[in-house]
């Protein structure tokens, strides 16, 4: 296959800027520890809207960092042509994971509702924070107002239910917080 659908992939990362002479670039990973990026393949990048393959020639860790150096890129100024530009995967090179668990691009999008049935929003991210991870979640046209909630990811204390196939959250808070 060498196109890809929005459904058929996840973003794990983006290219930042050029590193040396030689056409290297600057990688900026989402994954945790940051080198598992490093680990898939193929990588794919959007072009024309449409996620297509890239071959990775050489990657590796790189002081604080990760850098990779890219087909037919031999030089600084074709590699700038990359910049801020997303890095996926196929979705079916990715671990299963175990009952439970979810990579954070499944939970975007969810519509996340009280226990009482009351639509707080959509969730539109996740951020790491020291002690626990944070939905961030967005009000909608349909939702009982029109602001951000930021809820912990606490599974079975704040998230009691993810129903994937029909896109909901079930959560156990306070609309009024």
């Amino acid at each position: 296959m060498s196109e890809y659908s929005e459904e058929d992939v996840v973003v794990l990362g983006r290219f930042t800027s050029t590193y040396g002479v030689q056409g290297w670039i600057k990688v900026y990973s989402y994954t945790d520890p940051m080198e598992s990026i490093l680990t898939y393949s193929p990588w794919l990048i959007r072009r024309n809207g449409v996620w297509t393959p890239l071959k990775r020639l050489d990657s590796k860790k790189h002081g604080k960092g990760l850098i990779a150096r890219l087909d037919g890129i031999d030089a600084p100024e074709k590699a700038r042509a990359f910049a801020n530009v997303e890095i996926a995967v196929p979705k079916q090179v990715l671990p299963d994971l175990d009952p439970g668990e979810y990579y954070w691009s499944q939970l975007e999008n969810l519509l996340v509702y009280t226990e009482s049935g009351v639509l707080l929003g959509r969730v539109d991210h996740l951020m790491e924070t020291g002690a626990n991870d944070v939905l961030v979640v967005k009000g909608t046209e349909e939702s009982i107002d029109r602001e951000e909630r930021l809820l912990p990811w606490l599974p079975d204390q704040v998230i009691k239910e993810i129903d994937l196939d029909s896109g909901i959250m079930r959560v156990d808070w306070d609309p009024e917080f």
